[in-house]
């Protein structure tokens, strides 16, 4: 089994060629190829690969699928005994992202 631990946008995410993952939103296109170049470990059939702190000579490479939002998430603060509340409400804007491939040089 082929996978990677990848670096996006402050989170880590174990990535394997053929599935799709949801990240934060990317500022492109749909349809665009996108390269994953903060690489932290790779598992190429047993052969572990582990950067400091990244890989250079590995890269992951995805397609963008399509934008979307994530589920709502309730925020409710309330401070007992002053009659305080407040209920907000957040979507996060969301990128689909398939990955195509896991290029070890």
């Amino acid at each position: 089994m082929k996978y990677a631990i990848v670096e996006i946008s402050g989170r880590q995410f174990w990535v394997e060629k053929g599935k799709y993952y949801d990240l934060n939103r990317i500022p492109t296109e749909l349809g665009n190829e996108i390269t994953l170049n903060r690489v932290l470990l790779v598992n190429n059939e047993g052969e572990i690969l582990i950067g400091k702190p990244y890989l250079k000579s590995v890269e992951v490479k995805g397609k963008i699928l399509e934008h979307l939002r994530g589920r709502k998430t309730i925020v409710y603060k309330m401070r007992p005994k002053k009659k305080t509340r407040k209920k907000q409400g957040h979507r996060q804007d969301l990128t689909r992202v398939l990955i195509e491939e896991i290029n070890i040089n």
